[in-house]
């Protein structure tokens, strides 16, 4: 890694889950374009290596411990932000876990409500405080949907539901932009090849559809964090400052058809 005046250069910028996968990678990259990026993650240990892996390479970071289902913990991290470096550019909300590869009868309410819990509401926690730190001050947010929240798919209602719900929550947020003056956008990946998405090999309900996902990807394979991490990177620059309400599919194909 190497510092570069990039397209983030000069942003303060939150990454949430960004200890690992799609996070970190987007973390290393917002670093390598300029930005002083800050790493939430409620695994402590995985925010301090991310953050110790980009000031390695001479580049900008610092982790906050950060449970984004719990309100008190976002407040804190953004306050904490926005007093030591001045201002808060910019926050891809990323923190999320996998489906609990169920089909509908057979969900606990405890599996539901956890995943809205970090999928939707920790999205929309995140966005409430990081655009009242960013209030006039043209900031911009990205947010993690998926592909599997613009079409639905087996064993996964739990987190299709929340990715759904964050497509309308950008799209509303968006509509308010002239009010905050913070743009507000999300990514839909495929499936992305990460730790999380790993943990889900020899879970026979999910093996089950790898090839058919695979066959649905018509770029003819799965995707990588950086691959997604390039597409945040963009929206939050100042080269997509007319780029609001966008819905970018990251998917290799996926849902195109």
């Amino acid at each position: 890694m190497t510092a570069q005046a990039g397209l983030l250069a000069g942003k303060v910028v939150i990454v949430t889950g960004g200890g690992s996968g799609i996070g970190r990678a987007a973390a290393i990259l917002f670093a390598q374009e300029g930005a002083q990026v800050c790493v939430l993650d409620r695994d402590e240990e995985a925010a301090g290596s991310a953050v110790a892996q980009i000031e390695e390479a001479g580049l900008k970071a610092a982790a906050w411990p950060t449970d984004v289902s719990q309100e008190s913990d976002i407040e804190t991290a953004v306050t904490e932000i926005v007093a030591r470096f001045g201002t808060l550019d910019g926050a891809f909300n990323n923190a999320g876990i996998q489906m609990a590869n169920k089909l509908v009868p057979d969900l606990e309410i405890s599996d539901w409500s956890r995943m809205m819990d970090i999928n939707l509401t920790g999205v929309f926690l995140c966005m409430k405080h990081q655009m009242r730190a960013m209030k006039g001050t043209g900031g911009a947010i990205v947010n993690m949907s998926s592909g599997d929240g613009i079409i639905g798919a087996p064993f996964a209602s739990d987190y299709v539901a929340a990715k759904h719900g964050v497509v309308g929550l950008t799209r509303a947020a968006a509509c308010e932009t002239r009010h905050t003056g913070v743009r507000v956008n999300a990514v839909l990946p495929g499936l992305i090849i990460t730790p999380m998405v790993e943990s889900l090999f020899g879970n026979p309900a999910f093996e089950a559809q790898v090839a058919p996902m695979v066959e649905r990807h018509s770029i003819g394979r799965f995707g990588r964090p950086e691959e997604v991490a390039e597409a945040a990177c963009w929206l939050l620059s100042d080269r997509a400052s007319f780029i609001n309400g966008a819905l970018l599919t990251v998917d290799g194909g996926y849902t195109a058809r």
